[in-house]
């Protein structure tokens, strides 16, 4: 019974961490090079206080369990957490409700402030 539980348990990490078909996945160094892309909306899924103790100024803040309805459908969504799972998650509902440019940033704000200190 309890291998069944520590089963189930990795699966579903797996699949909270896993890509899904259709989605892209950049790194923070190539988000430097998009950042001005008038052709992307840019959103930050963290909560709205993670956002406002620091943030990209070109992402809105939208938290993950936010309606992302009325995001405009004819622009790549790049989209941000802290980590890379919440970005990630936040991707593949944005793909079930049908959205087909979407794109992660790996590795999150945390990678960002590794690279941009200073």
């Amino acid at each position: 019974m309890e291998w069944i539980l520590i089963i189930i348990v990795v699966a579903l990490l797996v699949y909270r961490l896993t890509p899904t078909k259709g989605i892209n996945t950049i790194t923070t160094q190539e988000l430097k090079a998009v950042l001005h892309d008038p052709d992307k909306v840019f959103i930050d899924v963290r909560s709205p206080l993670e956002y406002k103790a620091q943030n990209i100024k070109q992402f809105q803040n939208i938290p993950l369990k936010s309606s992302f309805k009325n995001l405009p459908r004819d622009k790549e969504i790049v989209v941000i957490c802290q980590t890379g799972i919440r970005s990630n998650q936040a991707c593949k509902k944005l793909k079930r409700l049908g959205y087909e440019r979407i794109t992660n940033v790996r590795g999150g704000m945390g990678q960002w402030n590794m690279e941009n200190r200073g």
